[in-house]
């Protein structure tokens, strides 16, 4: 064989080693772009001034047990890229109608304007205990001792504004003062109205972060034994898009429950377990 052949075919040689190796790796590029969808960015609202429930305001990373369920919904739905920031109740719900938001979280409960507005899960994310916080020298425990109080005003279209207006009608001997507003006023605010004497009592879930601003602001403030217990769930924004994302939460929230990572976060920034209430 001549030099010139024998030149020729190392290079035909290469040549083919070569197409096959690019082959490969095109044939290799594709699979790993056909085998894996797009990643989808989830924007969610969290509450700003909630803790130990959740807090953080825009710009900081969110804290507490509602963060820490996302995070643990997001780990088990990598299809999805969550991404939280602090907002105050009005413009998480305005937010969410808009489509600003995909998520909104916030111990919000199920209420019949809220499911025919936005999606919610089957399965719940957590549980609020109600609890009725007044001043220390009042005589408020109960329901009951709320006839004739002024009781600050509830988010309208609310759980608790629904569980106040549910109770009237269970007792109507006992005529209370129920408003409803869509001011958005933080609890913090609320809970220092109580104090100042502006209301005589606040009815919130106990997992706010109450007892933390009680004690950081020295309010002579107490809170009742609890009045009612219900369940807590995501709210998600109604659209065709986010049908199967309301059915992935769905499942995710079923096997954090099951597997007891709820658990374990509730006794972490509870410190009790509030799956027992999770119905």
């Amino acid at each position: 064989m001549s030099a010139i052949q024998s030149s020729f075919y190392r290079r035909l040689g290469l040549a083919i080693v070569g197409g096959m190796t690019i082959a490969i790796a095109a044939a290799g590029v594709s699979y790993a772009q056909g085998s894996g969808a797009p990643v989808r960015t989830i924007k969610i609202a969290t509450a700003a001034e909630s803790k130990p429930l959740s807090w953080g305001a825009i710009g900081h990373e969110p804290q507490g047990y509602e963060p820490d369920v996302l995070k643990a919904i997001n780990a088990k739905l990598p299809q999805y890229k969550f991404e939280m920031e602090g907002a105050a109740d009005i413009a998480q719900e305005t937010g969410l109608a808009t489509g600003k938001y995909d998520i909104a979280t916030g111990g919000y409960y199920k209420s019949d304007a809220r499911e025919k507005q936005f999606f919610i899960p089957q399965n719940p994310m957590g549980a609020s205990l109600l609890k009725i916080y007044s001043r220390k020298d009042s005589n408020i425990n109960t329901m009951k001792d709320l006839v004739g109080k002024r009781i600050a005003p509830f988010t309208a279209g609310g759980g608790t504004y629904k569980f106040a207006v549910k109770w009237q009608e269970e007792n109507p001997d006992y005529k209370l003062e129920l408003r409803a507003s869509d001011a958005g006023i933080p609890f913090p605010n609320r809970l220092r109205e109580v104090h100042n004497g502006k209301n005589d009592a606040l009815i919130l879930p106990s997992n706010l972060g109450e007892q933390v601003v009680i004690e950081e602001q020295k309010l002579d403030i107490k809170a009742s034994e609890p009045v009612f217990f219900a369940s807590n769930y995501p709210l998600i924004h109604r659209s065709d898009e986010n049908k199967a994302l309301l059915e992935d939460v769905n499942r995710a929230l079923k096997e954090l429950k099951d597997d007891g990572t709820l658990a374990k976060l509730s006794q972490k920034w509870f410190g009790e377990d509030i799956t027992a209430y999770m119905k």
